[in-house]
């Protein structure tokens, strides 16, 4: 046999010409871009949607299911504790995901990282803590867990076909579409998820108040939920600030907050304060981030050290006071500006029938009850068949009793042994089920004693199946079990709650004057970056300004302490801070030099600013090639405390002027070449959007810009009515010598 030619492996060199060598390449291909939406993204949204972010109807996403049907299959629901890595890796038969992703699903179902009020898993080993974003979790070969006792209210009867099953990623085998669960748990633990255009956050409730509830809106549909469910039940405890307008909104629309305030205890002692539950939106390290950052500030004077107690026991952070300090008042201060009391945001969105919904609580258990009917009539219906068929053969045995003889001697008589059911369907009068049960009795049981025990069990089928077939019939007795079941789980698992409420809630006016000192003050800003905040009484004693040489002063105005302070770069970014950041100073020092304060980026300079008590009025940008853009100054306040902010206006053209306005007035623009225009910006349309390019107002000749603008005060021109118009763009007109008073010398008589 001839030896077989080795093939060439040498790299074949590229040939330069990629069209040569790939089909189609380089050729551009129209699409419409609502088919490429359609044909790639959409596949992808709805899958994030159904199949991983959203929970259904038992309250688990298919992660959460897919892991503890996982370990129900393993016999981790009665069985001892297994290596976490071991569940990992059977649940990768129906998750076809990586460990990491399963594992971190698995230690937040458990008990001992406490983010859920009533855990899934009992566990062992560290699972780190749901309050803290520094404490780890241990990796899945050093812990173990397996299923909370709870769990046997999630699988009861899973295998009656209460629900269906459907083939894994790989159809090897199968898992549930759902749990048959025997409590509303959609609404009894915390859930969080974010999807493709959509998202869901439920709050958890209390066990007790949630079956309470549910038995009390199967008796009557019009049933007030706030009599019942009183509030939500976060498992880290805290304060709930009782909100009963936002609760009947989240019940009714599953939309709204829930507002939660941290526990704490005052040690006099140590002259101490101790908190030991905080709100379930924020972690310790937070807190503390945010307390300290509030010391270094000067905002919490009262603070003088702060550790992260945390230990085995718990919860704690404690925080040293200075002499002196009342501690229930630093503690309103701290409840304001720090997370130790926060908002959860409610979105009830649920899977219902495979299609996201967003529903209240009231509708939630209405879905729920009824998906519970359907799985006690499956149930029902499974034990029926169950119990007919059995009646069945044991009506076909209760005609043996009649001549055993005869079917002995008809079994004996029979010469081949596929013909024994059918001589016994003759003999008897049976049909092949019942001949083929008789004919498998063993020939120890062929005694009347056996075939009356078993036949005296006919009577009470028959009732049994009665009852049965009336449970299917009435939907008062289905929900009667469901009553049952959830008062039996009340009874097993109930807990007291954890969140207390608090209904005499602190108003905004109380927690106001807690805030910073109120008082009017004196603001001088210089051209070269720097700003004073000087006392009346202080200006008083001293009015001359002390500045750097060849500084002057750019602004002055009075305000007070607790006005906002913001300042526009020529970066097209505004700083933002408050009056009371800065200490009250005298004029005879050069102040705050704010690019350092304030953080600038390197070359950095201030072009505007605007001083605010509340964010009315408008921002007003004016541009060299003749734009002018007005801005709401709604657009500049955030919720958080952000410091700084990019894109504060618009960056295709170079910035001649900007104007803090709280109305509309009057501007004067002057162009290159001399043509100058009055403009009132009543006829500016406003926009939110910050980097708005704005809208024409001066129309400019060839290689004219605007080069200066300024508020127009009536007496600054001359026969002021050859400036005005009444329709923008406009191109304005050439000064004359006579229009030009003292303060206009800026403008010249330059002629086209």
């Amino acid at each position: 046999m001839a030896p077989r030619k080795k093939k060439d492996q040498t790299p074949k060199r590229p040939t330069g010409n990629l069209a040569a060598e790939i089909e189609n390449a380089g050729v551009v291909m129209e699409q419409p871009i609502t088919q490429t939406l359609e044909t790639n993204f959409m596949p992808y949204a709805m899958s994030v949607i159904i199949s991983r972010a959203i929970p259904e109807m038992d309250g688990f996403k298919p992660a959460h299911r897919k892991l503890l049907y996982t370990m129900y299959k393993m016999g981790l629901l009665t069985g001892a504790r297994t290596k976490s890595a071991n569940i990992v890796g059977q649940t990768m038969r129906l998750n076809p995901h990586g460990d990491a992703a399963i594992y971190e699903t698995l230690v937040r179902l458990t008990r001992g990282n406490q983010a859920l009020l009533h855990p899934y898993i009992d566990s062992k080993g560290n699972f780190g803590k749901a309050y803290s974003r520094d404490m780890a979790y241990a990796a899945s070969r050093y812990t173990e867990a397996k299923l909370d006792t709870i769990c046997g209210e999630l699988f009861a009867d899973i295998d009656k076909d209460t629900v269906d099953f459907v083939d894994n990623y790989d159809g090897s085998m199968k898992e549930p579409s759902l749990l048959p669960v025997r409590f509303p748990s959609i609404l009894l633990n915390a859930n969080i998820g974010i999807a493709v255009s959509m998202a869901s956050a439920i709050c958890p409730f209390n066990l007790e108040e949630l079956c309470d509830t549910t038995i009390a809106l199967m008796k009557n549909p019009d049933h007030d939920l706030l009599t019942t469910l009183t509030a939500p039940d976060f498992p880290g405890g805290g304060y709930i600030l009782y909100n009963e307008s936002e609760l009947r909104r989240i019940y009714e629309t599953g939309r709204g907050s829930v507002r939660v305030r941290a526990r704490y205890s005052y040690d006099k002692t140590a002259n101490c304060l101790e908190i030991t539950e905080i709100p379930p939106t924020t972690t310790v390290e937070v807190i503390i981030d945010k307390i300290v950052e509030l010391a270094k500030s000067g905002k919490a004077r009262e603070v003088a050290d702060i550790r992260d107690e945390t230990d085995l026991s718990g919860l704690k952070i404690a925080i040293d006071l200075k002499r002196g300090a009342d501690p229930d008042k630093v503690m309103r201060g701290l409840f304001r500006m720090t997370p130790l009391e926060d908002t959860m945001s409610c979105n009830f969105n649920v899977l219902i029938g495979g299609y996201p919904k967003v529903l209240g609580a009231r509708d939630l258990l209405i879905e729920w009850i009824a998906f519970r009917e359907e799985c006690i009539k499956r149930r029902v219906y499974f034990d029926l068949k169950k119990k007919k068929e059995k009646l069945h053969l044991l009506l076909g045995l209760s005609k043996i009793l009649l001549d055993i003889d005869k079917a002995i001697r008809i079994v004996r008589e029979t010469e081949e042994e596929s013909e024994v059911v059918m001589n016994l369907m003759i003999g008897f009068g049976i049909d092949e089920v019942q001949a083929e049960y008789v004919a498998e009795i063993r020939l120890r049981h062929l005694n009347r004693e056996y075939i009356l025990k078993r036949t005296d069990e006919v009577e009470n089928l028959k009732k049994e199946i009665a009852q049965m077939e009336e449970i299917l019939g009435d939907q008062k007795k289905v929900r009667g079990i469901i009553v049952e079941e959830l008062s039996d789980v009340k009874k097993k698992y109930a807990q007291p709650r954890r969140s207390l409420i608090l209904y005499d809630v602190q108003t905004e006016q109380e927690d106001e004057e807690e805030g910073p000192p109120d008082y009017p003050v004196h603001l001088f800003f210089t051209r070269e970056g720097y700003f004073k905040k000087i006392t009346p009484q202080s200006l008083r004693m001293s009015s001359e300004q002390k500045l750097k040489e060849g500084d002057a002063i750019w602004q002055g105005m009075e305000s007070s302490n607790r006005a906002n302070l913001l300042l526009f770069t020529d970066r097209q970014q505004v700083y933002k801070s408050h009056v009371y950041d800065f200490e009250d100073t005298k004029a005879s020092v050069l102040g705050d030099y704010l690019p350092a304060k304030l953080g600038f980026e390197e070359g950095e300079r201030i072009v505007s600013f605007a001083v605010v008590k509340e964010f009315v009025g408008y921002m007003i940008f004016f541009f060299q090639n003749g734009k002018a853009a007005k801005v709401e100054m709604k657009s500049y306040e955030t919720r958080s405390n952000r410091k700084r902010l990019t894109g504060a206006f618009s960056a295709k053209d170079s910035l001649v002027g900007a104007f803090y306005i709280e109305e509309d007035r009057e501007f004067l623009l002057r162009a290159t070449g001399g043509r100058t225009l009055i403009v009132h910006t009543g006829a500016i349309s406003s926009k939110q959007s910050r980097d708005t390019q704005g809208v024409a107002v001066m129309s400019l000749k060839k290689n004219a810009v605007v080069d200066a603008v300024m508020p127009f005060e009536p007496g600054m021109l001359g026969n002021e009515h050859r400036f005005k118009t009444k329709s923008l763009p406009a191109a304005g007109a050439i000064p004359k010598s006579e229009d030009l008073g003292e303060q206009m010398s800026l403008l010249g008589g330059q002629k086209e």
